[in-house]
């Protein structure tokens, strides 16, 4: 495809995005002719007092049909619900598994599906069972026909051993004691897959669950990018095994485990939690957006805005940590906000639920993944700077011995909610470590001081390897790539069918991320010039979860802006506000253009977000960033 044709498109996106923002500025400045200057010149407070608007009758409507649509959208084509879950478990490294087929034959290939435990196997074929060949990759690569790498666990893999004649046995023998193998899967002369009935012996769990055999691997069926570690800690928690993988706090893949319980570990299991959390999120934004701004429109554009935003579809429909991290950070800020606009000169009892709930939520952000700290160091800067502005208040007005009682109590609380409630939370987040290590709830495990020695090893353990990480990835990127859509992360790719591609990948809408900075742009000359209160606490919010990752020397990714896509719709939501109060009809229009822009983009994009296959000639016309994007 011409790369001239396919520039026109994010040209045109970018043109768009100019204008709307033209028309903000338009609508922003004080009307001609009237003495509105003044008003806005003045500006004296970064007060959110008063600012907080109910949700009435009307919500519900829009709430239960957005909800229901992201649902539906983001559950379509999730993954398979089978998979292999008998495994065969090799107690010793010596302990082969051996088939025997019912008459001597050729087979074409061999697929399988490796359990816990990585290693590689031996393989060896016969035509007597006395007289043993070991097969070898065909293509030279690698010394094992059969691997389980700890990258190729609970995927469907083939045997790298090539078409093999006169097969009437074949011996598997792991590389260590405890591997797991779970279902095989053999393919005659002919190519077509052998039944059930064609092994006259072999170990039960090999081939007991013969229908759950796919025509071949794919992300449906079999993990992808960082699900080998997540889904897997998750299984290996409901069994009781040591983690494999210890570089971040246990309650994210706790949650993971909660799907992978109730639907089994298979696709659709261990990547439900994380689809639920990303769905409920929806919700939770529109609720949140109605009481900042008080407009049903800006609610339901702005929710609109992440509903059908990339990164928000695609990281909350794979066994990743990330989405609980936005989902809990979304519920701090807001349970801050109401308690920043609780009345201050009122009974403190009424402010005390809404603050105790934002530090129970940082606690599980934090116990999730440690970068719900950078989203508490923004809780800190707005806490600080709230009441610094009501010490102030309550100075002028002659009331200082007054605050400063209320202040001593506030910080009492405070310290109880956001530092004792969270170590708590973090503390009980290791039971499952806890527990693999044979150790007993009922016999004071939290107490022990070989419990102790567990948690703070492993935050040892996870600030060493964050800290000396020194990976690189095709697929890694910086934070300035992040603010421009430049580099996004594939997550599956399948060119096998000549001209098709097959594509799982990750970044941000353009007209957010583009957009966004718009916004971005637009609440600091907000915070500056107005002394906008919900401007200041949205920009602190993107800031406090992007500026950390400016001075992280270790390999990242874009999705570690998918927190700050939560702020860039929360910033757009203003813009929104400021166009709706100020353009009339035509600000309404404009919203909605713009919102309308986003979901069109959505769909646009849909097949290189969703797996599904699409022509080659299609994926094309979708690298806009020709160099950079790796569609």
């Amino acid at each position: 495809m011409e790369l001239s044709f396919v520039l026109i498109f994010p040209a045109l996106t970018v043109l768009f995005i100019l204008l709307f923002f033209a028309y903000y500025l338009r609508v922003e400045r004080p009307r001609v002719g009237s003495v509105e200057w003044i008003t806005l010149k003045k500006g004296d407070t970064f007060s959110l007092s008063g600012r907080r608007y109910r949700l009435d009758q009307g919500d519900i409507l829009p709430l239960i049909v957005l909800t229901a649509v992201c649902a539906v959208v983001s559950f379509l084509f999730l993954g398979s619900h089978t998979a292999p879950e008998s495994f065969y478990r090799f107690e010793r490294a010596d302990s082969a598994a051996v088939v025997e087929l019912r008459a001597e034959t050729d087979v074409s290939k061999i697929m399988y599906y490796p359990g816990l435990v990585h290693g590689s196997y031996t393989l060896e074929a016969s035509a007597d069972g006395v007289n043993w060949s070991e097969l070898y990759p065909a293509s030279g690569d690698g010394d094992a026909a059969m691997e389980q790498k700890y990258s190729q666990l609970f995927k469907w893999q083939y045997a790298a051993s090539g078409y093999t004649k006169g097969v009437r046995f074949l011996r598997i023998t792991p590389e260590k004691a405890g591997m797991e193998l779970g279902e095989m899967a053999l393919y005659g002369p002919d190519g077509e897959r052998m039944t059930a009935d064609y092994v006259a012996s072999a170990p039960r769990e090999l081939f007991d669950e013969q229908q759950k055999v796919p025509e071949k691997p794919t992300w449906e069926n079999s993990m992808i990018f960082d699900e080998i570690y997540h889904g897997r800690t998750a299984y290996e928690h409901l069994r009781n095994v040591w983690p494999y993988e210890t570089t971040h706090p246990p309650l994210g893949k706790l949650i993971i485990a909660v799907g992978v319980a109730v639907f089994g570990m298979n696709p659709f299991g261990w990547r439900f939690m994380g689809t639920l959390f990303g769905v409920l999120l929806i919700p939770l934004l529109y609720i949140f957006l109605k009481q900042l701004f008080g407009k049903r429109a800006v609610a339901v554009c702005g929710t609109l805005l992440f509903a059908f935003d990339f990164m928000r579809y695609t990281q909350t429909r794979i066994a990743t940590i990330d989405t609980y991290s936005v989902f809990f950070t979304l519920l701090t800020y807001f349970f801050m906000y109401r308690y920043m606009t609780e009345d201050h000169d009122g009974p403190l009892k009424k402010a005390v639920p809404s603050l105790f709930l934002s530090g129970l939520f940082f606690g599980l952000g934090a116990a999730a993944k440690w970068t719900g700290f950078y989203a508490g160091a923004g809780l800190l800067i707005l806490y600080v700077l709230h009441h610094a502005y009501i010490g102030a208040r309550y100075v002028r007005e002659g009331r200082g011995r007054e605050f400063a009682g209320r202040m001593a109590a506030v910080v009492g609380l405070s310290v109880v909610f956001f530092l004792v409630v969270p170590a708590v939370i973090y503390w009980l987040a290791y039971i499952p470590y806890g527990l693999s290590r044979g150790m007993s709830l009922s016999h004071g495990m939290l107490w022990s001081s070989d419990y102790a020695k567990i948690v703070l090893d492993n935050q040892r353990s996870m600030f060493s390897y964050h800290g000396t990480l020194e990976a690189t990835h095709p697929y890694q990127s910086k934070w300035y790539q992040w603010i421009l859509d430049i580099r996004p992360i594939l997550y599956y790719r399948d060119t096998e069918r000549v001209g098709f591609k097959t594509l799982i990948a990750a970044f941000l809408n353009p007209a957010v991320c583009w957009g966004g900075l718009g916004a971005i742009a637009a609440l600091i000359y907000r915070t500056v010039n107005r002394k906008d209160g919900r401007a200041l606490f949205i920009l602190v919010g993107y800031l406090a979860v992007l500026l950390p990752w400016v001075f992280i020397p270790r390999c990242a990714f874009a999705y570690h802006y998918f927190p700050a896509a939560l702020f860039l719709c929360l910033a757009l939501s203003h813009v929104f506000d400021t166009v709706l109060e100020r353009g009339g009809e035509g600000g309404l229009r404009a919203v909605c253009a713009f919102t309308g822009v986003t979901v069109l983009l959505f769909v646009l994009f849909y097949p290189v977000l969703s797996g599904l296959t699409a022509p080659t000639a299609y994926t094309d016309f979708l690298k806009w960033l020709y160099l950079s994007w790796p569609l």
